[in-house]
């Protein structure tokens, strides 16, 4: 086992649990002398939280170091540089230390990985596809797309294409569609086991109003989902979703033994897509028009429930709403997605004031693998409304917000001591403008609000998962 010290700039998000547990153990840790115990919590900075009634705060440790043991890809502490070299480096005193290895990011900030909540990993080849809106969309591209995936050879190239780059875009967790062959489930799985990083997919459920070789029986299909879970949930970081793409594809009979599969696994995640577009949720009203709306369709069937994530969830009227929060749905807010198939401004207040959203690129739809691009392009979406997004409400909901909502923050998140190392360098003057723009801030705030706005995959320098590094931007 080694200790690696990584020095840098930090910043993650804090629930008001973690900063009890902080500030107890490093009061009480008197290995670090008193005057080195500096608790960097802004408690004065608001947040919208992703769980109602809990609190969260941002870090930020200037002069800051990350300790994380190769071993376990655990995190094993964190604070000012000089405690940590105090505490790990400094008081080796007999031949049993363990060795410490110290990366020197000084200039650099470091951020816990970025967490993708909704993306079709197929849809890579198609992403930027001109001009429809969602279902002309859907069958003109994604369709003929997706139709390739029963290759395994496509699926596995596909899939490790897709993976690498999340990496090099600092996203070290998603929420992930495949597609209708399980074998897309199982080459994603494959390759994600490979690379140790915690993802969430399965196999997408149609069997109706999609072309005749991307439908599967419905009995069928749950089948597939359950080999899928016997093989791969909770195998390693792997978890499965059970994925109906949306009602307008799944008939009755394949909803309804979807949900009656989520509801026989307590651990399993379901996952879907609701009220996006106004055209899909009228379709959606002339196939159930024994329903009360498009969410009722989907609490009829039994697919609500605290381990859902319905992405896109636009047009929703206040009944909806309760229900979502009655239930504990969650909702994935997909704004590069919405703007690019013109489908609607998302209200990310209103929202959060009735349940848990989480924030993701949604590709092929969306355009780009960035959670910071994508964070410019919600900034955008609010503004629209006359809502406001601050810099650290955006990167609280891509990293601990995100974990939150899919119930992983028990594991990824943050730094807290015994989570998973997940985790991004970040050069805040990766460009000529970034760093020509960075010299004029004069606050926190400013400077991560630039970052999101002209960030991208170039200011991630290097993406570590489980304390291992995936992922390091070429010199070149």
């Amino acid at each position: 086992m080694t200790l690696h010290i990584y020095q840098a700039h930090l910043l993650h998000y804090i629930s008001e649990d973690d900063l009890a547990k902080r500030t107890a153990a490093e009061l009480s840790d008197t290995r670090i002398p008193d005057f080195l115990v500096n608790l960097t919590v802004d408690k004065d900075t608001t947040l919208l939280p992703v769980v109602a009634g809990v609190r969260v705060y941002p870090e930020y440790i200037a002069d800051g170091a990350l300790v994380i043991d190769d071993e376990t890809g655990l995190v094993i502490n964190y604070g000012s540089r000089e405690a940590m070299l105090a505490n790990y480096v400094l008081t080796a005193t007999n031949d049993s230390q363990e060795p410490v290895q110290i990366h020197d990011h000084r200039h650099k900030l470091i951020m816990p990985g970025f967490i993708d909540t909704h993306v079709h990993y197929p849809q890579i080849d198609m992403i930027a596809a001109y001009g429809e809106q969602l279902l002309d969309w859907l069958n003109n591209y994604t369709f003929v797309t997706e139709a390739n995936f029963g290759d395994p050879k496509i699926a596995h190239d596909t899939a490790q294409f897709f993976l690498n780059q999340l990496l090099a875009n600092g996203t070290t967790s998603a929420m992930v569609f495949a597609t209708s062959h399980p074998l897309s489930a199982e080459a994603f799985f494959a390759e994600s086991h490979r690379l140790n990083t915690r993802m969430i997919t399965g196999n997408v459920l149609m069997d109706q109003n999609a072309p005749e070789p991307l439908c599967v029986p419905a009995e069928q299909s749950i089948r597939d989902t359950q080999n899928i879970i016997d093989n791969w949930h909770e195998r390693g970081r792997q978890h499965v979703a059970i994925t109906p793409r949306f009602a307008i594809t799944s008939s009755p009979t394949q909803l309804r033994l979807a949900g009656e599969l989520y509801a026989s696994h307590d651990s399993v995640y379901l996952q879907t897509h609701l009220a996006e577009n106004r055209d899909e949720v009228a379709f959606v009203q002339e196939l159930y028009p024994n329903h009360k709306g498009y969410l009722d369709v989907y609490d009829d069937m039994g697919l609500l429930g605290r381990r859902t994530t319905l992405a896109h969830g636009i047009y929703l009227e206040t009944p909806e709403y309760e229900r979502l929060r009655a239930t504990g749905t969650q909702i994935s807010h997909c704004p590069t997605s919405n703007l690019f198939l013109g489908s609607g401004l998302f209200d990310l207040p209103k929202t959060l004031s009735y349940t848990g959203v989480s924030i993701a690129t949604d590709v092929g739809a969306g355009t780009s693998l960035s959670m910071l691009t994508t964070l410019s392009e919600a900034y955008k979406v609010q503004q629209l409304q006359s809502n406001q997004l601050s810099a650290h409400q955006g990167l609280y909901q891509i990293t601990l917000g995100n974990a939150q909502s899919l119930l992983l923050d028990d594991k990824i998140g943050n730094f807290m001591p015994s989570k998973e190392a997940d985790f991004v360098v970040i050069d805040m003057k990766a460009t000529a403008l970034l760093e020509r723009r960075m010299a004029q801030t004069k606050t926190l705030e400013e400077q991560l609000f630039v970052l999101i706005m002209l960030g991208d995959d170039r200011v991630i320098e290097q993406t570590i998962i489980a304390g291992q590094s995936r992922y390091r931007k070429s010199a070149v």
